[in-house]
């Protein structure tokens, strides 16, 4: 049986609110901060300290010297006591700033301050001991470092299946079927056209494409797919198969996942998503995903794709079995390539979203608001070689996306137009494009729509900024130094 996992303090993690849009942000295991929104669009304040190094007082005043309640139960019914009380009749500061750790967080941050590499030791620190206005404002300075225009990005895109046929049984995915399964299907052509047409109408600019690990549906079926959707539809780029289905491809035609690519590339695959990494973590994946490509496989695919001249995304989704280190080593090893190629654009995160999966009485309740913000703002301050960091709007709501916008995330993902995997365990938070740009407004920012690889294609912007294409995104040096282009 799966092992429940602690939150960041040791304690059970306690379910969300069922909708995923608080109106509050529960600590973890700081004091709660007034993350969310005012009224007619008020921007939260950031959580930065005045001169001087002044630090920014808790946003929720107690009682003087009043005891913080535990964000759950201890023995016997007891409530845990906050860490030690500064002097008395002040506000209670939080464990990060007062505690037996506060000299070490004290450090980590001014390290972050003066724009130095975290160590993974560092990392884990502030993983479990900064309080959440910290890593918020942590994450919002390296943020306004590398996106100083006050801008967020979005792209107008859909989500599309071909397939929900799969024989790599993930525990936590309830969208697969196996084959033969009364449920499973495989889209016809003229499904994918309307679909497609669907995304043009509404000046589209990616379509995302994932289908699981079909074991009939080999590379040449995909070749033609792509290289059919590349001729008729030349402005959406075909942001298509993770590393697992592409290691999967691999492995069934029996040949090198390098001549899998670079077929893919020349019907007209544009970039790769960073699906199925889940933890990069050999420990967890054998609990919760024992079929799927194995860590190094993962890495080793997604090196091969910025090799061959595309870019790809990483993700992470936690919050299941998965321990604090554990998080933070998924965090070193997508670094650690990134300084290799320099071909991810942008990392993203979400909880696992236990409902209705395959193995759900083996899987903790839904993770906390503040779990989702904490390891957002740590991967911010720790991904220093990542540009972008997208929020995830369609697991953790709109509101909760705003808030990231102060921890750390510049870019609000797609507009997915349809989506069929999250939403089949429960979640289903798609928005309009008015509802994004709003949203996006309000918390002070200028909404910009972009492309696959964050050039911008917004009018408001005047003429097209950034790389327009894969060949012009291209960051490898074995994909620079070709004498000639990538295929059209």
């Amino acid at each position: 049986m799966l092992q429940v996992p602690s939150s960041d303090f040791g304690q059970p993690v306690a379910p969300s609110a069922p909708t995923g849009e608080p109106a509050s942000v529960p600590d973890e295991p700081a004091r709660r901060e007034s993350a969310s929104p005012g009224a007619s669009g008020a921007r939260r304040e950031s959580a930065s300290p005045g001169a001087s190094g002044a630090r920014r007082e808790s946003a929720s005043p107690g009682a003087s010297g009043a005891r913080r309640e535990s964000a759950s139960p201890g023995a016997s019914g007891a409530r845990r006591e906050s860490a030690s009380r500064c002097a008395s009749g002040a506000r209670r500061e939080s464990a990060s700033r007062c505690g037996p750790h506060a000299a070490e967080v004290e450090r980590a941050a001014g390290r972050v301050e003066d724009g130095q590499r975290l160590t993974p030791a560092e990392g884990l620190l502030l993983h479990d001991h900064a309080d959440l206005a910290t890593l918020g404002r942590l994450a919002d300075l390296v943020r306004m470092r590398k996106h100083p225009e006050a801008r967020v990005t979005y792209i107008v895109d859909r989500n599309l299946n071909p397939t929900n046929v799969c024989i790599t049984d993930c525990g936590f995915c309830a969208f697969y079927r196996r084959p033969k399964h009364a449920e499973s299907y495989v889209l016809s052509r003229d499904e994918i056209h309307r679909k497609m047409d669907e995304l043009a109408a509404l000046d589209g600019r990616q379509v995302l494409m994932q289908g699981g690990h079909h074991p009939y549906l080999k590379s040449d079926w995909w070749c033609e797919l792509l290289a059919d959707l590349r001729a008729r539809y030349p402005a959406i780029n075909l942001h298509a198969l993770s590393a697992p289905e592409i290691d999967h491809l691999s492995r069934i035609e029996k040949r090198p996942v390098e001549l899998v690519i670079q077929d893919l590339v020349a019907a007209g695959l544009g970039s790769v998503p960073g699906a199925g990494a889940e933890i990069l973590v050999e420990r967890v994946r054998q609990i919760i995903a024992p079929k799927k490509t194995s860590t190094d496989r993962w890495l080793d695919v997604h090196r091969k794709v910025h090799e061959a001249g595309l870019r790809s995304s990483a993700t992470m989704m936690f919050a299941h079995v998965e321990t604090g280190a554990e998080r933070v080593e998924h965090l070193e090893r997508l670094r650690a390539l990134q300084d290799e190629t320099t071909g991810f654009t942008a990392f993203a995160c979400w909880t696992m979203q236990p409902d209705g999966v395959p193995e759900q009485s083996l899987y903790p309740e839904r993770a906390t608001p503040g779990t989702y913000l904490r390891v957002q703002a740590l991967s911010r301050i720790y991904l220093d070689n990542f540009d972008n960091i997208q929020t995830s709007y369609v697991t953790q709501g709109l509101k909760m996306a705003q808030i990231t916008l102060r921890f750390g995330c510049n870019d609000f993902g797609g507009t997915m137009m349809e989506e069929n995997v999250v939403s089949a365990a429960g979640c289903m938070n798609l928005s309009p494009i008015e509802a994004i740009e709003r949203q996006i407004e309000r918390a002070g920012f200028a909404p910009r729509r972009r492309n696959s690889w964050y050039g911008i294609v917004d009018e408001r912007e005047g003429a097209p900024s950034g790389p327009q294409s894969r060949e012009e995104a291209a960051t490898h040096a074995a994909a620079r130094s070709r004498p000639q282009r990538l295929p059209a």
